[in-house]
């Protein structure tokens, strides 16, 4: 995986995975294994190894994400465009070395395979370096003022006191982290380089929540109640708290006001326009994102295109469910319906995440029937923290630490129930745990016979492609038998439909955002406040949304070419273990990966 500091401090999970996306890689002859085979393949791991190392001295926080405690352990990532570079260089130095030291037609099947994803990682690195200034640090959806809480909270894990001075660390370490990043977004912003005015209400939200919570805000909260659970004397536990309160009062707080005031300062000259066409580069930033997230070369005006086709096929199949059950008028009519009756909303938290936990439990005991390999870590489903839940996402996935010292998490965005339908809940629980991200991740994180980057790193359109992929399973699986449940699972499909039109609209053809809301409105049956922030996202995080269907569709052509072409001697837990037991993939190499598996099943005869 390639990560760079800034990305592991200012993204979600879902972005660091679209970060680390790969184009295919020119496709090679594979000759059988030579007899040099072997000590080829230990010098190709030996690179590989090398690199991670190198990788990870670079950044304290990734060692942290793999469960990693030593001397960096209390520190940050250097956050400036340096450290950016530095970490460029060394994912092109290595694939230089690895190129020229090695022959892929000397190379075992596996070993060339992990050339190619290599090669391809490095081809997508280089070409997108060059945009690397027209992200937004700070934004609504993975700004550092709320990752710099909830890496803390989520990733630092307190056993000793030794943990416990290295929180404190961080807590001082804001200051110089945060400073970097806002001397960088004031210069990005000097070129115009700015996300729309109404984000800055959003990362204002954040950081107001932190400062007028005073001493009792969440990373102070956080930091006290690990303290309080390690076994250390109580003078000790009292002199840790008060060099946290310490090193809050005057090292992080102080540098969150400033990033206040330079947020309120950029709001006050933010663009209007809510595309990246208005950047001066941004026509091909925006194709070369849509290439990198999707692994294609589809254009922006294709993706477009498959996105109203699908639209038009998916309100064709709620149709007949709105017929099913009986109701009278227009698909618009009934969208309506169904988001804004009482019946299809929870009264309260405790009630959505009872219901969250049963329906994972009961899919978890019919995996076995649909997977060979299953996940060995274990699922957590949590509300997302009370201080970023206002402009956070409805839900996102956190991977298992590969120690197995963190488990894998659900995170559900419980601020509005009335976002969160009782319709979508089943196929959303399916998407974010079980057979989606916790099953793929959890297995990707036990491969211990891929090298590292192949390991920890992700290919969007195969992620999130499966995640959606696995919506529909569950149907296939005999879930989804309330009517109005499966029409959830398909608003949800529709949803990923509608993303590869406003996606394309907001960001190619020039539409507003309210332009976006008004065709997620009229064409899906979610509710305002899930439009709104959906729309928001797809704003500041270009091209990534389209991801989850074009690996959808992708998935599910495969899948049905092996079915013809196997007949009775297909195998859905074998085909299964053939898209999950690689890791992420280019979509065309997930297709090679399943012919050779079709073709190694016919030759079976």
């Amino acid at each position: 995986m390639r990560a760079t500091s800034r990305t592991l401090f200012t993204c979600a999970s879902a972005a660091v995975l679209a970060a680390c996306s790969a184009a295919p890689a020119p496709q090679a002859e594979v000759s059988d294994p030579v007899v040099q085979a072997p000590a080829k393949s230990a010098a190709l791991a030996e690179l590989f190894e090398e690199y991670d190392a190198a990788s990870l001295a670079m950044s304290p926080m990734g060692k942290s994400y793999r469960g990693i405690r030593d001397e960096d352990y209390g520190r940050w990532d250097d956050m400036s465009d340096a450290a950016e570079v530095r970490s460029e260089q060394l994912t092109q130095s290595t694939a230089a070395r690895m190129r020229e030291s090695f022959d892929l037609a000397e190379l075992s099947a596996e070993d060339a395979l992990s050339y190619r994803l290599f090669n391809a990682m490095a081809e997508r690195s280089a070409r997108s370096h060059k945009f690397r200034r027209n992200g937004f640090i700070f934004n609504q959806m993975f700004g550092a003022q709320s990752q710099a809480p909830a890496f803390l909270i989520n990733i630092h894990r307190v056993s000793n006191a030794s943990d416990a001075e290295a929180y404190v660390s961080r807590i001082e370490g804001i200051a110089p982290a945060l400073d970097t990043l806002i001397a960088e977004a004031r210069s990005r912003a000097d070129d115009g380089v700015m996300p729309p005015d109404w984000v800055y209400p959003y990362v204002i939200s954040d950081v107001e929540n932190l400062l007028n919570a005073g001493d009792d805000n969440a990373i102070i909260e956080d930091f006290m109640g690990k303290v309080d659970a390690i076994e250390i004397d109580d003078d000790a536990r009292v002199a840790l708290k008060e060099d946290a309160l310490a090193a809050w009062n005057s090292s992080a707080r102080p540098a969150y006001e400033r990033l206040l005031a330079e947020m309120k300062r950029q709001q006050a000259i933010a663009p209007t326009d809510d595309g990246i066409w208005r950047l001066d580069d941004g026509a091909e930033y925006y194709q070369a994102l849509l290439n990198n997230y999707t692994t294609t070369d589809l254009t922006a005006d294709e993706i477009h295109a498959i996105g109203l086709r699908e639209v038009e096929r998916i309100h064709g199949e709620m149709r007949a469910i709105m017929k099913q059950v009986g109701f009278e008028g227009s698909l618009q009519d009934f969208f309506q319906y169904t988001r804004t009756d009482d019946r299809f909303f929870y009264d309260n938290r405790e009630d959505y995440l009872a219901d969250a936990e049963a329906h994972i439990d009961a899919m978890e005991a019919k995996l076995p029937e649909y997977f060979g390999v299953l996940p060995t870590d274990p699922l957590v489903i949590k509300p997302v923290e009370a201080f970023r839940e206002k402009s956070a996402g409805k839900a996102f996935y956190q991977r298992p630490a590969p120690d197995g010292s963190r488990p894998g998490t659900y995170y559900v965005n419980l601020y509005n129930l009335r976002d969160m339908s009782k319709n979508e809940l089943e196929a959303l629980a399916y998407h974010e745990g079980l057979p989606g991200h916790h099953l793929q991740l959890s297995i990707q994180t036990q491969l211990g016979d891929v090298p590292p980057f192949r390991r920890f790193g992700g290919v969007t359109a195969y992620s999130e492609g499966w995640g959606l992929y696995s919506e529909e399973l569950g149907k296939d699986m005999g879930f989804y038998t309330d009517p109005y449940s499966d029409f959830g699972r398909l608003g949800m499909e529709l949803w990923r439909a509608c993303r590869l039109v406003v996606d394309t609209g907001l960001h190619h053809k020039r539409w507003s955002r309210e332009e976006a809301i008004q065709y997620l409105t009229d064409n899906t049956p979610n509710p305002d406040g899930d439009i709104r922030k959906a729309i928001e996202r797809y704003a500041v995080m270009p091209g990534q949304a389209t991801a989850y269907m074009i690996g959808k569709l992708k998935i599910m052509e495969l899948r049905e070419r092996a079915r013809v072409e196997l007949g009775n001697r297909f195998d859905i837990r074998a085909f299964h273990d053939t898209i999950l037991t690689s890791g992420p993939v280019p979509l065309s190499i997930m297709e090679e990966n399943v012919e050779t598996w079709i073709a190694a099943e016919k030759a079976g005869d």
